[in-house]
């Protein structure tokens, strides 16, 4: 069974920066998309970032330019550097780590973007 372990939320100013993580174990099969999503209150989860099969990364249209997902050195793991972050950034964020047969979740952190 995969598991996810998620680090890196908080509080920060507008215009400030946080780094999330997220690591993955477990899995038998080899993991070809890891990815976040964030929900806000009262709004359904959305696509944050995510890249696939080592190559091709996608990010929503609100945080190109400011969000940069990456692969980390260790197996299994994805980054998402958040730079000059708004208060409508503020939301849970989930890491999610997909084989060809299943997706999993993770618990969620916190960014809180106010000053």
């Amino acid at each position: 069974q995969v598991q996810l372990v998620e680090s890196g939320g908080g509080l920060v100013q507008p215009g400030g920066s946080l780094r999330l993580s997220c690591a993955a174990s477990g899995s038998i099969f080899p993991i070809n998309a890891m990815g976040w999503y964030r929900q806000a209150p009262g709004k359904q989860r959305e696509l944050v970032a995510i890249t696939e099969s080592g190559a091709r990364i996608t990010y929503a249209d609100s945080v190109k330019g400011r969000f940069t997902i990456s692969r980390g050195n260790a197996k299994n793991t994805v980054n998402l550097q958040m730079n000059s972050l708004k208060p409508e950034d503020t939301a849970v964020y989930y890491c999610k780590a997909s084989t060809n047969w299943s997706s999993t979740w993770g618990q969620g952190t916190q960014v809180t973007v106010s000053s």
